[in-house]
């Protein structure tokens, strides 16, 4: 049990230096565009929404968000930035030097998938652009820089917050592993199974960061597969989806929504499953 504890401990502080300084330069650049829409998001359609995607936090997930639901962008580039998003797993990726060759793999692959994803939705459901300029959520900021913290106070915060999570699902693997044994926490995971990317497709849609980190330790941990790990990362759009719901009507074409995002989440691991066995 001491020995679980100190392994967890040591595990998450590993990552805080790292953690720290990414926060840090995403907050300055947070501070210095003022929190404003990406143009990208606009110009490029599902490309653009693909490649901000690809930027670790669930900020632009969630500026995304608000975009569509004032119609300023499309429903393929929003699916695009969805599928894009990892949330934590890439500075949780960085941060292991054993892992970095998985971060480009990663990363090209939600690219490709979120770009394909977008322009075959927009391609299917031919959006007509009709924006409708009501003023967009506060949380398009993701809470960042409210109430006059400094960039630093920001990035330390994250920071605390997120190392809380390691910590936390750290020592609820390792405890799992130590009364589950490996073996039983592996079949409930179902591991070595072909459908093992439907649950986790469903584990990623949990809306926070707690879904990312949990989902690549399990992969780094060697539970899952990549596959697997790429379809729960597709679904894990951390606050994105809750805004979504929140300000986006009506709700029924928010799960209809869902439904698209966890097919294309889905349909892109078990392709990975093939690609990369």
């Amino acid at each position: 049990m001491l020995e679980v504890l100190i392994d967890a401990v040591l595990d998450a502080l590993k990552t805080l230096p790292f953690l720290f300084a990414a926060y840090l330069f995403m907050e300055l650049l947070e501070h210095r565009r003022g929190g404003n829409p990406p143009a990208l998001l606009q110009k490029l359609g599902p490309l653009g929404g693909a490649v901000l995607g690809c930027v670790p936090q669930c900020g632009f997930s969630v500026a995304a968000a608000n975009l569509y639901a004032a119609r300023f962008i499309t429903p393929g580039t929003l699916l695009a930035v969805f599928l894009a998003t990892s949330d934590e797993a890439v500075l949780i990726l960085l941060s292991r030097p054993q892992a970095l060759p998985e971060v480009a793999k990663l990363l090209g692959v939600k690219l490709l998938a979120g770009a394909a994803v977008g322009f075959l939705a927009d391609l299917l459901l031919r959006p007509s652009a009709r924006p409708d300029p009501h003023p967009l959520c506060e949380e398009a900021r993701c809470g960042c820089g409210e109430g006059g913290h400094g960039a630093a106070e920001a990035a330390l915060r994250h920071t605390l917050r997120i190392f809380l999570f390691l910590l936390g699902i750290n020592l609820f693997l390792g405890l799992a592993f130590l009364w589950a044994g490996e073996e039983a926490l592996s079949r409930l995971l179902l591991s070595g199974s072909a459908f093992q990317p439907l649950l986790t497709g469903l584990l990623g849609f949990i809306p926070n960061c707690a879904a990312s980190v949990l989902l690549t330790e399990l992969y780094l941990s060697g539970a899952l597969s990549f596959g697997s790990a790429v379809a729960g990362l597709c679904t894990g759009a951390g606050l994105g989806l809750a805004v979504l719901f929140r300000v986006n009507r009506p709700q029924k074409e928010n799960f209809a929504f869902l439904g698209a995002l966890y097919a294309g989440a889905v349909a892109t691991g078990f392709l990975c499953g093939w690609v990369f066995p």
